[in-house]
């Protein structure tokens, strides 16, 4: 059993940690303001000791997030923030050059659309739109999903290598009876999407939903995101899958168009 005192220490150990965000946080915020700063004008300005304000830029300093001036003691943004903001940016241009194509393809399918991109082992939905008088069975925006266990998750790993696979799926979890968990099958079924450009899941990540998803490319013609069509199992049988790819297939390469990709 964890004493007072121990535990007062985890609560200590928190709290220091977050102060310590909050200030590098506020350096961020200072040289984006003033452009460069030194190290005591920045621990004045955050009411620290230097040994401090030195410590908190040195973290900085490791992720880019800042760089010394050279041969000036001083600092400013570092080139890792760039970085940062290219992926909110293309993420912010992917929902805004896609949306007007998901909503007609919600009203032409009566369904509800998700658009993914590609995280840390997992899928992230960034928008989600669905059909008028439609009562959404889930809100997906901003929830990490298993990349094999999703039809969105299959079309991002469709053109990955072997290597890079391996390294996206991690542990092949079991959600339902029907999920994959053996790599060389997944394998094959990345072939099959590849071959007819789409990915299907049926009851894979949840009984009773099924969802039919197409790759969306960027200029270079590499898949960026994936687009899908989803619902409740029993409206998507064989014969109505069938009507949907096509729909799913044709709103992707029209995203991606908008993307700048022309094949």
């Amino acid at each position: 059993m964890q004493t007072g005192q121990e535990d007062r220490g985890v609560r200590h150990g928190a709290e220091s940690t977050v102060q310590s965000v909050d200030r590098a946080v506020s350096i961020l915020e200072l040289l984006a303001r003033r452009g460069e700063a030194g190290v005591t004008e920045i621990a004045g300005d955050l009411g620290v000791h230097k040994s401090t304000a030195s410590r908190l830029l040195a973290a900085l300093e490791q992720r880019d997030l800042v760089e010394q001036v050279e041969g000036r003691g001083r600092f400013r943004l570092g080139v890792g923030l760039v970085r940062l903001a290219g992926a909110t940016s293309a993420r912010l241009d992917l929902v805004q050059e896609a949306r007007p194509i998901t909503r007609v393809l919600a009203n032409q399918t009566r369904e509800t659309v998700n658009l993914a991109v590609m995280g840390q082992q997992a899928a992230v939905y960034v928008d989600q739109v669905v059909a008028p008088a439609t009562t959404p069975h889930y809100n997906w925006v901003g929830q990490h999903i298993p990349l094999h266990a999703t039809s969105n998750g299959k079309v991002l790993l469709s053109e990955l290598d072997d290597e890079e696979l391996e390294a996206a799926v991690g542990e092949l979890k079991a959600y339902t009876e029907r999920t994959v968990t053996d790599l060389d099958v997944l394998r094959k079924e990345l072939v099959e999407v590849r071959r007819r450009g789409y990915a299907v899941a049926v009851d894979e990540l949840e009984v009773g939903l099924t969802a039919v998803a197409a790759p969306v490319r960027n200029l270079h013609g590499e898949v960026c995101a994936s687009l899908s069509v989803s619902g409740p199992t029993f409206r998507f049988g064989p014969e109505r899958i069938g009507e949907l790819a096509p729909l799913v297939c044709q709103a992707a390469v029209d995203v991606s168009a908008r993307l700048g990709w022309h094949p």
